[in-house]
């Protein structure tokens, strides 16, 4: 198997699970009491924070409300579609071999 197939797959799976992670994130400010530092909130509190406490700083969080969340998801989603998408850079690349 060529290494880059390999390399597309593992950034596919990277990408999917930060995608799931975000979504929950999302969820999780739905309920602003819960202790994100306790497990099982913590899976997704612990990879995902660096992310939204640098964007917070940028977009400060909108009448109470933190949208930082969605603009990771928007981020990561773009990233997956412009590298592995069917028309992505890598995809094309790939098919090109």
């Amino acid at each position: 198997m060529n290494i880059a197939i390999i390399a597309s797959v593992i950034l596919g799976i990277l990408l999917l699970i930060m995608t799931v992670l975000f979504i929950f994130r999302i969820i999780l400010t739905w309920y602003p009491n819960i202790d994100l530092t306790q497990f099982p909130y913590s899976l997704a509190y612990i990879p995902t924070e660096p992310f939204l406490a640098f964007t917070r700083k940028i977009v400060p969080p909108l009448g109470g409300i933190d949208i930082s969340p969605v603009i990771w998801l928007g981020i990561i989603t773009l990233l997956r579609e412009i590298l592995l998408g069917q028309q992505g850079i890598i995809t094309l690349a790939l098919r090109g071999m």
